[in-house]
């Protein structure tokens, strides 16, 4: 550990504390009540994405005062900072949504300036809900700092009738409410029994998979993402990573020396054989984008295709986070990816320790139960499937957790919706048929703006009983709590005049997750001739403020809809500043 005087020539803030031109700063900190020895050790960020909005984030305030004493123990200065977060359940289902994933640019963004403008010379990171995290760690990469990362936890099921309920349960009993099969009693008790605790969606949903995610890249500590966030020891997690974040600086092992084109690989493994988020498919390549490695949709999709899909969790399971915790946890999930040799053993970890010295101090085995042996999985490929087609030159993602086989071929006609809220309109008046692909466009990065996640309209077609009877597609995305053939980021998106633009109702589609396909019944030259005739973009009503800003600048969404050049269109790095 980093104890007495440190030399700080080469940590970046020296430039607020060190040398007689640093007075006037120096003065600031006395008047917070920092004494010579804490202005003179290294500087910790602790960010954390603490918020009153949701259940999500309300437990990270806590979670961070146990990384300041982990950072004081290990011979640092904590000073602790929040920065937004957009949650997504509150988000959902209308205009709000188009906040989301810009939030997490906002979040990177604004970690970013913080730790530049006071010189800190590492980060902790704390985040609970979907955006945040990956947000949290594209700061982490695209800093290069000394970084951990740590989650903050999930939230516990509730019960009903002798089963686990999560908030998925509730969105798709709108559905049966819609269609008469629920009462309004019997959904007031549902809604106010499924979330019983502080703590992020138990399921395998966005935020669990990307807390699994910063476990296996390599940037969290080993199973520190899968204690219940009402858990005490999560507080153990929390002071560890505080430890730990000394022993980087200490070693100067930083972000983009764990972040690898390897780790993640290893990343997407363990998104695959979860049955994660398809938003990872999102969320990785925007990471990847922060180190300058090149690692697009088509990348996670190719590691998606052969990884086998052995734990068995909600949506397409029976089983949520904390049941996975209580079986291992993520180390026992790529302790089993190791045995069929699918990850990279010599990836540098935030323990200071490679992947495969971390993974031979693993005691735990699958437990056949919610981890199965990964000799017998559910399935011998991933639950998330990328297409590619004539209707998606770009690609597009399908999570297939849970689907038979025969479920995941689907040929029908078009319907088209301009936007998601008369696609949801027309699904609570039924206005659909059995059979269908309904089409969702307008929804993408720069077209919605914002692209917005589906839950709403999945959950309402679930819920009706229609989940295996109709197809939808979006340039946007779903949630990671959406099931049933839905495809998302269809790209190029609508705005950019991708072919999703150019679909007219009645036109034939096929989807194939079997073969990775995704294509309608046109030929080149016919989708030229309506490309010749489009009318152009659809307008939208943000014409000003964050989100014509983000509209602006947002890339494509096989590219994970970066906001700027990263690392590629560097001519610097902060720690060296």
């Amino acid at each position: 550990m980093l104890k007495g005087p440190t030399d700080k020539s080469k940590l970046p803030s020296r430039h607020v504390t060190e040398g007689p031109s640093r007075a006037p700063h120096r003065s600031y900190f006395y008047a917070m009540g920092l004494g010579d020895e804490e202005i003179h050790q290294p500087w910790v960020g602790v960010a954390t994405c603490w918020n009153e909005a949701a259940p999500c984030n309300i437990a990270l305030n806590r979670q961070a005062q146990a990384v300041k004493l982990g950072v004081k123990q290990g011979g640092g200065t904590p000073r602790e900072f929040t920065t937004i977060t957009v949650t997504d359940g509150i988000a959902m289902g209308h205009e709000g949504m188009r906040s989301s994933l810009a939030s997490r640019e906002a979040i990177a963004d604004t970690v970013e300036l913080t730790m530049r403008g006071h010189c800190y010379d590492a980060l902790v990171g704390l985040a609970g809900c979907d955006k945040s995290l990956p947000g949290m760690m594209m700061a982490m990469v695209r800093l290069n700092t000394p970084s951990v990362f740590i989650y903050g936890g999930s939230i516990l099921p509730g019960r009903l009738n002798g089963k686990d309920v999560t908030v998925q349960d509730v969105f798709e009993a709108v559905g049966q409410h819609q269609a008469g099969n629920m009462s309004d009693e019997e959904l007031e008790i549902l809604e106010r029994v499924a979330c019983p605790s502080a703590g992020a969606c138990g399921g395998q949903f966005t935020a669990n998979t990307m807390a699994c995610v910063s476990e296996a890249i390599g940037l969290a500590l080993p199973n520190s993402s899968g204690a219940p966030a009402p858990y005490e020891s999560r507080d153990q997690y929390s002071i560890a990573s505080g430890e730990a974040v000394m022993r980087l600086i200490e070693k100067n092992i930083r972000a983009r020396d764990v972040v690898t084109r390897k780790s993640l690989e290893n990343a997407a493994r363990v998104v695959a054989c979860t049955g994660g988020s398809t938003n990872a498919g999102l969320h990785l390549p925007a990471i990847a984008h922060e180190a300058g490695i090149d690692f697009d949709l088509g990348d996670v999709c190719e590691i998606f295709r052969d990884t086998p899909y052995f734990v068995d969790l909600k949506p397409g399971g029976q089983y949520v986070a904390k049941d996975l915790y209580e079986a291992g946890g993520v180390p026992v999930v790529m302790k089993e990816l190791r045995k069929a040799g699918l990850m990279h053993e010599d990836c540098m970890t935030a323990t200071g320790k490679t992947m495969g010295e971390v993974l031979d101090e693993v005691r735990g085995e699958a437990d056949g139960r919610v981890i199965y042996p990964i000799e017998t999985p559910i399935t011998k490929t991933g639950g998330v499937v990328g297409l590619q087609g004539n209707l998606a030159p770009d690609g597009a993602i399908v999570k297939v957790a849970g689907m038979e086989a025969q479920h995941q071929i689907f040929t029908g006609p078009a319907r088209v919706f301009e936007c998601e809220e008369d696609a949801f309109a027309a699904v609570k008046a039924r206005q659909y048929e059995e059979g269908e692909v309904l089409v969702i466009r307008n929804e993408g990065p720069a077209g919605g703006p914002g692209m917005r996640e589906m839950l709403a309209t999945t959950a309402a077609l679930s819920g009706q009983g229609m989940g295996k009877k109709v197809a939808l597609i979006t340039d946007g995305r779903f949630s990671g709590a959406t099931r049933g053939f839905c495809v998302g980021h269809v790209g190029p998106e609508a705005a950019h005049c991708g072919p999703i633009a150019l679909i007219r109702n009645g036109d034939v589609i096929t989807l194939n997750a079997i073969e990775g396909t995704i294509s309608v019944d046109l030929t080149d030259d016919e989708l030229e001739a309506r490309k010749a005739n489009w009318a152009g973009p659809r307008k939208t009503i943000y014409s000003s403020g964050a989100l014509w800003k983000y509209a602006q600048l947002v890339g494509s969404a096989k590219a994970g809809a970066p906001t700027h050049p990263g690392a590629d269109g560097e001519a610097h790095i902060y720690m060296d500043l």
